[in-house]
């Protein structure tokens, strides 16, 4: 007859491995859930609210993902075209606002009113939108303090 005891080193092994999974399981949520927070970042981290901006261009891509919807702008002047990254709030604010993923769609002639980019590049965090039939809609900025009423002054699209 076999004996039903645990041995030490079966008793070992068994705590080893739970102790194991169980750290390597805590290890994976902590990635996990620090992957969204480490891809967010702050209004005052990337743009200047200080910098307005205000572009006319036809839309080129648009990108309805978390955690920031974006749209892209061909704009010419000139000098030439240039393709302008806007930055939106997420798709559900977007969608408390009144968009949805039929608001803009590629060819659309629109106006954005924003800030620009600190590091000078084409990329501004979008305020206002407004639509090729005239209907301005709010883009959600995650700029404190802003909101539909702020408009941007007029600049330069190069």
């Amino acid at each position: 007859m076999s004996s039903a005891r645990p041995t030490l080193k079966n008793t070992l092994k068994k705590s080893l491995t739970k102790t194991s999974l169980g750290a390597a399981l805590a290890c994976a949520g902590l990635l996990v859930a620090g992957a969204p927070a480490s891809a967010h970042h702050s209004f005052a981290a990337e743009y200047d609210a200080a910098k307005p901006i205000t572009l006319k261009g036809v839309v080129s891509k648009i990108e309805w993902t978390n955690p920031h919807a974006r749209f892209y702008i061909d704009v010419k002047d000139e000098t030439g075209t240039f393709t302008w990254n806007l930055e939106l709030a997420s798709p559900n604010v977007l969608s408390r606002n009144g968009w949805t993923r039929k608001t803009l769609n590629i060819g659309d002639e629109i106006t954005v009113q924003g800030a620009m980019a600190k590091d000078g590049s084409k990329m501004a965090n979008a305020r206002i939108v407004t639509l090729a039939n005239g209907k301005r809609v709010f883009a959600g900025s995650s700029a404190d303090g802003e909101g539909p009423a702020a408009a941007a002054a007029p600049a330069t699209g190069r």
